[in-house]
């Protein structure tokens, strides 16, 4: 193998492709080495622990749904997996009519049960469920259909016109429904979903929340089951997640016959060393530079006009953080004119909690918040420190401690905690480096971490779409995807409003709303646009950087070596 040419810096994965590693030769069966951010966990893409960790980078074309996330996070219709077709009606009805050829890799047809089940566990309605937010599920009234069915009916509530529904019941969000009924012991899962039966139910959820974490060595044909052109083989932290042709599959096979890929929890060093990776996506400045195979040239910036994700620090609503005092603070010291700086690649600070700089409506409203959390304020912090509450027997407030955690290790993140210590150690404040491999979105509300370094749309690892809506329930009072369960009910009622409005100005109107609401009671402080490294071989074709929580293997099906 050739040393890479060059490490391309991609602000949130604007469109630039830039040589590394060059490939030996156009061997379409030998394995391709793709390196990514993604702490490789489970196979449910939409459970919390799943959409944290990113591990929709690795499955988008393992496991298929009726949509799919295209490179600029824009929705595509895949209509190997079927059709979606809108019905006339006084609310919002549509037709999903599964492909007659559609089927798992065990032979298994795809069909109404696998829809039922993606909406039972992601709508909020049953209890047990580990869903990574509720957007657009919670607005379904019901699901008509009969258990193995191939089509089934989606009727919204009244007034509830999700106007993202196009991204409905897309790639990563079928799960095999058989096999959840399989381990809740019942012949399909539409009856107890129907009937709501307590008991099936929890096992049902038990069954989708845990039952698909990936193990260690090869991975259940049976259960690991695919509906896309890949299908996963086995995984091991040593040699990373393996994906192979799925012979199932009716549509077009995948190009290459063996797609490995490594994440955070992959032994990256190793695999570096045994020849390196010939496609990368991966958070800018996770390693320190001398760990990249000593490449003497500079990163190549890329504008961050196109970043659909921010970095911010989410800020739990409880602990030592819990009184508004004490948020604002800690706000005041953060140095966030510094850390765009020093961390963002060129990104200006940026200042908005649901629209990313990508967005359409983003750069009106950008400079109208968060103003006076532009830089620290040390002398603002110290007398925010004095307003907090006295202790329980009257006496002054302790010191504050506040807890900073990240998925470690990562170099650059680290750095950051470092300046944001070294900024509110003058303010009196004490910030510990809590990153760790092990660190999760439920820490926040566990009382484990009292802030969390991560990207919008509460993952780790690639994030956000071209549609901001989604993302938006960050700001829900209740939602899975509002870690910090941030409670504030006129931003819950705008992003309810929010969902359904189609009108530009009604949008810009909301999203003032939900703006002013999370800077009142700093429910997190947006840092930049979340940069990215994204590199690939000179010798691949079919590669094209993924802007979106898919990644650049939006298409990895397509990739080939010439």
């Amino acid at each position: 193998m050739m040393r890479p040419k060059a490490i391309g810096v991609l602000a949130a994965a604007a469109l630039l492709a830039v040589p590394v590693l060059a490939g030996c030769g156009a061997d379409q069966n030998r394995p391709l080495y793709y390196r990514t951010d993604a702490r490789l966990s489970t196979y449910n893409a939409a459970s919390a622990k799943g959409n944290s960790d990113g591990v929709l980078m690795a499955f988008a074309r393992v496991q298929g749904g009726f949509n799919a996330m295209g490179p600029q996070g824009q929705t595509m219709s895949d209509r190997d997996i079927g059709e979606v077709a809108q019905q006339p009606g006084p609310v919002l009805t549509l037709r999903y009519t599964f492909s007659a050829k559609a089927v798992f890799s065990d032979g298994t047809k795809l069909s109404c049960d696998d829809l039922l089940l993606s909406w039972a566990a992601q709508s909020g309605r049953f209890k047990g469920f580990d869903a990574a937010t509720t957007a657009g599920y919670r607005d379904i009234d019901r699901v008509d259909c009969a258990a193995g069915e191939p089509s089934a009916t989606v009727y919204f509530l009244k007034g509830r016109d999700y106007r993202d529904w196009r991204s409905l019941f897309g790639a990563g969000t079928l799960l095999p429904a058989h096999i959840v009924a399989q381990d809740a012991g019942v012949p399909s899962v539409v009856d107890p979903i129907r009937k709501r039966d307590p008991a099936v139910l929890a096992a049902i959820a038990k069954s989708w929340n845990t039952g698909f974490d990936l193990p260690t060595g090869r991975l259940d044909p049976k259960r690991f089951v695919s509906s896309g052109p890949y299908r996963a083989d086995s995984f091991d932290p040593k040699t990373g997640l393996r994906l192979v042709r799925n012979e199932a599959w009716w549509g077009e096979p995948a190009a290459l016959a063996s797609i490995v890929v490594f994440g955070r929890n992959t032994d990256t060093a190793a695999r570096a060393a045994a020849g390196g990776f010939e496609v990368t996506d991966t958070t800018a400045g996770i390693e320190p530079p001398s760990e990249k195979g000593g490449n003497p040239e500079s990163p190549k910036i890329a504008p961050s006009a196109g970043a659909l994700s921010t970095e911010q620090l989410v800020l739990a609503s409880r602990g030592p953080l819990g009184p508004p005092p004490a948020r604002q603070a800690f706000g005041a010291c953060v140095p966030r004119d510094q850390l765009a700086r020093s961390f963002g690649y060129g990104s200006q600070p940026w200042n908005l909690h649901v629209y990313p700089p990508a967005g359409d409506l983003a750069d009106p409203i950008n400079g109208q918040f968060g103003q006076r959390f532009a830089r620290a304020d040390i002398l603002r912090s110290r007398d925010q420190l004095k307003q907090r509450p006295p202790g329980p027997n009257g006496e002054p407030a302790p010191p504050l401690r506040v807890r900073i955690g990240y998925l470690g290790p990562d170099n650059r993140h680290q750095q950051m905690v470092a300046a944001i210590a070294d900024s509110c150690r003058r303010a009196g404040i004490d910030v510990v480096d809590a990153g760790s491999p092990t660190v999760s979105v439920g820490d926040l509300r566990a009382g484990k971490l009292d802030v969390l370094l991560l990207n919008s749309g509460a993952s780790f690892a690639a994030s956000g779409a071209a549609e901001a809506v989604r993302d938006s329930y960050s700001l829900y009072g209740g939602d899975p995807l509002n870690i910090g369960d941030f409670n504030d009910p006129a931003a819950t009622e705008a992003v309810a409003k929010f969902a359904v409005a189609e009108v530009a100005g009604d949008q810009l109107a909301l999203s003032r709303t939900m703006e002013a609401a999370a800077w009142r009671g700093l429910s997190a402080l947006p840092l930049f646009a979340t940069p990215r490294e994204q590199v690939w071989s000179e010798k691949l074709t079919g590669v094209i950087s993924g802007r979106g929580r898919v990644g650049t293997g939006w298409n990895m099906d397509r990739w080939m070596r010439k």
